[in-house]
């Protein structure tokens, strides 16, 4: 069994900056791979981007490459995701979510954290 939370969440200004961690609980959650995800209003959950289990192969989703780094520290059992240059439309609830493998699917994660709500005005 593995569990997540997730924080960092806030509101900021278009052009800044925000990280989100996700600190997962559980023996073998450094077997897993971590993906991060989002919904906007009114949206379905769209892929942001994923980080493999030793923390070497990252993937992300068209509308934030470039812009979003996905981390691990795996002393910590933390993984970031560090959002820069932060539009409105980035405005969502995010979810960080754990899998065995590389998939870009949300049906195929496992595990779930609660969310936390990140909101970019403008």
């Amino acid at each position: 069994q593995v569990q997540l939370v997730e924080s960092g969440g806030g509101s900021v200004q278009a052009g800044q900056s925000l990280r989100l961690s996700c600190t997962g609980s559980g023996r073998t959650f450094g077997a897993y791979a971590v993906g991060w995800f989002r919904r906007a209003p009114g949206k379905e959950r769209e892929f942001v981007g994923y980080i493999n289990w030793s923390g070497t192969v990252t993937n992300y989703g068209n509308s934030v490459a470039g812009r979003f780094t996905i981390s691990r520290e795996k002393t910590e059992n933390t993984v970031y995701l560090q959002m820069n240059s932060l539009q409105p439309e980035d405005t969502a609830v995010y979810y960080c979510a754990a899998t065995f493998g590389l998939k870009t699917g949300d049906h195929e994660y496992e595990y779930w954290g609660q969310g936390t709500q990140v909101t970019v005005s403008s």
